[in-house]
């Protein structure tokens, strides 16, 4: 496989590492500095408590210092569920014969966008599996984007489309760029070779190597945000992580950056695939919180999404640690979002299963509880803070200012048009607090917004 050696991460696995190396790499960690292979390979080696308690609080001093308390909300709209790779561990593989297959057109597109709309949402995650002609794609892809952004709710439409589909040529990245796309998120699934051939049996997929190739495509045709993960689980957790790591410093050799997010997704049981149901590599949750904590010391600029794969108790505990971005109420079947919509179809199965079930309106309420500012921003893209610009303000923890208002600027608009009287409480008062934090000139400019969204006013942003 491309720009992973093997042996290399195979030396730095079962590290025997002694408190004092532990402790001058977290000293390192709290200047932001970028961590070498080796240095997180012992850091992931970590087993003792006392150890680990201290990366979970080195992780969190990171994380307020580059994204402060904000916890950025998105939502998966899964748009096809035809596919002609055959994937061991995935529900939509071509031959599950489990699997009810859809197709969704613009208008039935645009009605789910509506519905999420309706609920408070402003960023989608746009899903889909992949059709054996990658032009077919691509047309759809575009089609698809152009649904979502003409989609409208009282005023109120979709800030940004982020996208999750299939591989592409240069000048296809070039046209959905151009549909006005955030980031073109893609997993490897696996960076173990024989793992990787192993558990993709046919189609495009198949082949390693073309995966790879895509995030490069994506960069060459001037989509400076790529989002990247394995699907932990399908191979040891350390080596996936390692080899991340390895993928990224050739991305950041190769382009000047790497990767805008990174993905943690640990693999959970699908219809019709016996190999979810029991996958070879199981992580513990104190294994699953010590790796998300390792990445955010790793690559400490990059968000780190995590889905509603997870249980809210555990998603709760890494917002803290590391996660920056989450999945609220998540459906992973085309058309899933509600059961009068005409696109709905009871029998189609899901791509996998979900263990946090709670609305958005819930998952705003725990992190308000919390004391963190839930945040459907999307003015990076809209300012142009994209790639080396993100990352150039992102490293030594700039961006954070600027993060802040706009996350309470979104906070206020969601609190005026979707929330409960108490979660209504709660968010008002956390303004307040940090209001009180706030410099002058921030608390003025914080003010002319809140006003201008008193009138009526939405969707502004620095």
């Amino acid at each position: 496989m491309k720009h992973i050696d093997e042996a290399k991460i195979n030396s730095l696995l079962d590290l025997n590492v002694s408190e004092q190396e532990i402790d001058y790499i977290l000293k390192k960690t709290q200047l932001l500095k970028r961590l070498t292979l080796e240095e997180s390979a012992k850091l992931l080696s970590v087993k003792e408590a006392s150890l680990l308690k201290k990366i979970y609080n080195a992780a969190a001093y990171v994380k307020n210092r580059i994204y402060g308390k904000r916890v950025v909300m998105f939502v998966p709209l899964y748009i096809s569920n035809l596919c002609s790779n055959s994937c061991l561990y995935c529900g939509f593989a071509a031959n599950n014969k489990l699997t009810v297959r859809k197709k969704l057109s613009p208008q039935e597109i645009k009605e789910q966008t509506e519905i999420l709309l309706k609920r408070g949402h402003k960023r989608i995650l746009m899903v889909a599996g992949e059709m054996a002609s990658s032009q077919e794609n691509v047309n759809y892809y575009v089609d698809a984007v152009k649904a979502i952004y003409d989609a409208e709710y009282k005023g109120n439409k979709i800030k940004r489309v982020n996208i999750n589909v299939a591989p592409m040529s240069i000048e296809q990245f070039k046209r959905l760029k151009q549909s006005g796309i955030g980031t073109y998120q893609i997993f490897q699934e696996t960076y173990h070779d024989a793992t990787y051939r192993k558990l993709h049996v046919a189609g495009a997929k198949s082949d390693p190597d073309n995966r790879l190739d895509a995030v490069d495509n994506a960069f060459k045709a001037g989509i400076d945000d790529v989002g990247i993960g394995p699907l932990l689980g399908l191979y040891d957790y350390r080596f996936e992580i390692l080899a991340m790591l390895m993928h990224i410093e050739y991305l950041e050799k190769t382009y000047g950056l790497g990767p805008h997010t990174i993905s943690v997704p640990r693999i959970e049981p699908a219809p019709g695939s016996s190999y979810a149901d029991k996958p070879e590599y199981p992580i513990s949750d104190e294994d699953f919180k010590k790796l998300v904590a390792v990445l955010r010391l790793s690559v400490p600029y990059t968000g780190i999404i995590m889905s509603t794969r997870e249980t809210a108790h555990l998603r709760d505990i890494l917002v803290n640690l590391g996660v920056s971005q989450i999945s609220a109420e998540s459906k992973v079947t085309p058309g899933g979002y509600e059961e009068n919509s005409s696109c709905h179809n009871d029998k189609l199965e899901r791509q996998f299963s979900l263990n946090d079930q709670r609305t958005l309106n819930e998952i705003v309420k725990s992190l308000l509880s919390q004391g963190l500012i839930p945040s459907f921003c999307a003015a990076c893209y809209r300012k142009n803070r994209t790639g080396e610009h993100f990352m150039y303000l992102a490293k030594p923890g700039a961006i954070k200012h600027m993060c802040d208002i706009n996350a309470l600027v979104t906070l206020k608009e969601y609190l005026e048009d979707f929330a409960t009287p108490e979660i209504k409480e709660l968010g008002y008062n956390l303004i307040e607090e940090y209001k009180n934090k706030l410099d002058n000139a921030s608390i003025k400019a914080l003010d002319k917004f809140f006003k201008n969204i008193d009138n009526g006013i939405r969707d502004e942003y620095i």
